[in-house]
């Protein structure tokens, strides 16, 4: 095996570092045995070098090292929210193709917000004992009903070309704590494991398979979960070493009942409701889906033979971590060092089982992450946090009341960053519906912390001005599952309002904290460096498809990226 390894003490616990002894090298007719896509939630493009003292000996030091580094890599699209990050990673082409514009739009037929990979026909293994038949069978593990599938993306993605390309032999999976970070990247045809909270276990769909493989009750039983019950999420370092060490309790930070936000934070024991939530808003959750992925690995022999195989690792703690405590807290610093652990950890599994010199790895992000605003107020920047329940008590939305009627009936919903109009009652009325969308529009756009409000008929017709702003949204424009109106915040303004509570931080920007990305990739042939150019996550599928010799995913709008192919 290529590299050389050592266990380090680290605070009690043990981490795994690596000392890398190869050169990497590969011939054009070389293939990988595995391609690997990390990608980090919310994991802002400067995180890396703004928290590299606390980088050790394996994990992005190795890619830093060993890989070419794009350190100017942004999304395009407007709406940086997790599924449409993601998707754009595993599809290259813009929300406008692929069809996942945000994690919740409205679907209009039915007069409901809509989840990004729901699907009723295709519920959870085991959900209301229903076997692989579609029977009632009370042997079946419960779990809950919602029916999950990459059904709603309509591009394929760079693990569908490597399936259609290297057949059948080709191993396919995603794994994630959220069902839409392992979904998107495993495609339509690999097979996601997500973590649930409410069952405290990785679930998976019908969609995928009737049943459970073995080795996950395996996994299961060794209680890797329940190990955090009563324990306390702390420092992994001397305080001192920490940048934010004397920033414990900044009033921004969310107060979660039973958690805190001061070190140190227990997670209480494994049959208290909100358990299996504080650990995904803690490095645990990322401890437990490297855990998890390195069992799936050697269970399904991945990367073991000649044929390509494909893993997606999607790792979450530092987008919830983000939202609850900012991307600039002790907890947030504390998850990266530990975030590099657990990359350190799985690339020495990696190596130990397939070898890292016969791996192509990419690691990227989904979106990036805005600042408090109270948190910029220190160093002399304004920002606000913007209330969408108070837009209609506005004296020009009062004044719309008197022309078209109620405003608050003409807004059906909002679901960030899309306004959806009540198109029934604006026809019941016998108004213009481009009238009433342009005048809403107006409207918006006068309020402090809304800087545009793009209508979808401007964005049909092509009426709107081409700026950098105007192009992001229109990348993010599908007819079928937009809104009427595309609202951009002003910088620094967002919504912080996420799953009733109020959050530190919450990302879906077109600015450029939200669209800056890291981009690493690395493997055989590879020659290391950095490029300073900007690139697009658009870029990426069809690097890989390149690199590998695939065709590109049916949707792709991004180019190759030279300095990937090997020499």
């Amino acid at each position: 095996m290529v590299g050389i390894f050592s266990k380090l003490a680290v605070g009690g616990t043990i981490a795994v570092g690596i000392v890398f002894s190869f050169a990497t090298s590969a011939t054009a007719t070389e293939k990988p045995r595995l391609v690997l896509q990390i990608t980090v939630d919310q994991l802002r493009g400067d995180l890396i070098d703004r928290y590299r003292t606390h980088v050790g000996e394996g994990g992005f030091r190795y890619l830093m090292q060993n890989g070419v580094i794009f350190s100017n890599a942004h999304h395009r699209h407007a709406n940086t929210e997790t599924i449409v990050g993601h998707t754009t990673l595993s599809t290259g082409t813009d929300p406008a193709i692929h069809g996942m514009v945000a994690n919740l739009w409205f679907d209009r037929k039915t007069g409901t917000p809509f989840y990004n990979v729901q699907d009723i026909e295709y519920p959870l293994v085991g959900a209301a004992g229903i076997d692989a038949a579609n029977e009632i069978d009370p042997t079946q593990r419960a779990a809950t009903t919602d029916g999950r599938s990459p059904r709603n993306i309509i591009s394929s993605t760079i693990s569908d070309e490597i399936a259609i390309h290297f057949g059948p032999a080709s191993k396919i999976f995603g794994v994630s704590v959220k069902d839409r970070g392992a979904i998107a990247m495993a495609g339509h045809a690999g097979q996601a494991y997500w973590f649930s909270k409410a069952e405290g276990r990785f679930v998976t769909s019908t969609f995928y398979r009737d049943d459970y493989p073995a080795w996950i009750a395996d996994w299961e039983a060794q209680g890797k979960v329940a190990l955090y019950a009563n324990q306390d999420w702390t420092l992994l370092r001397d305080r001192e070493l920490y940048a934010f060490a004397d920033h414990d309790d900044q009033a921004w930070e969310t107060e979660l009942p039973g958690f805190g936000r001061t070190f140190p934070h227990n997670w209480g024991p494994d049959d208290n409701k909100y358990f299996t939530t504080f650990l995904t808003l803690s490095p645990a959750g990322d401890e437990i889906t490297v855990d998890f992925a390195k069992t799936l690995m050697d269970a399904e022999q991945i990367g073991t033979d000649s044929v390509t195989d494909y893993l997606s690792i999607s790792l979450s703690s530092t987008d919830y971590v983000g939202h609850v405590f900012g991307p600039s807290s002790l907890e947030a610093e504390d998850n990266f060092a530990r975030l590099d652990r657990s990359i350190s950890d799985l690339l020495a599994h990696v190596d130990n089982t397939v070898g890292l010199d016969k791996t192509l790895i990419v690691l990227s992000a989904d979106h990036g992450a805005p600042e408090h605003p109270d948190y910029l107020a220190t160093v002399g920047i304004e920002a606000g946090l913007f209330d969408f329940q108070r837009v209609d008590t506005e004296p020009g939305f009062v004044r719309l009341q008197l022309d078209f009627g109620a405003s608050r009936d003409l807004i059906q919903n909002f679901s960030n960053p899309y306004l959806y109009l009540n198109q029934e009652l604006i026809g019941q009325r016998g108004l213009d519906p481009t009238a009433v969308e342009l005048a809403i529009a107006e409207e918006l756009q006068k309020l402090p912390g809304i800087a545009y409000a793009v209508g979808s008929s401007a964005l049909r017709s092509g009426s709107v001005p081409r700026t950098k702003i105007t192009e992001a949204v229109l990348a993010n424009f599908h007819p079928d599952r937009s809104g009427d109106i595309y609202v951009v915040f002003e910088p620094h303004w967002f919504v912080a309002d996420f799953d009733g509570l109020t959050v530190a931080s919450a990302h879906g920007s077109p600015w450029a904290y939200d669209t800056h990305v890291p981009l690493i990739f690395s493997g055989p042939g590879i020659t290391p460096g950095t490029i300073v150019r900007r690139v697009e996550t658009v870029d990426v599928a069809p690097t890989l498809a390149a690199y590998l010799g695939t065709k590109p995913p049916s949707g792709t709008t991004g180019v190759p990226l030279p300095e990937v192919m090997p020499q």
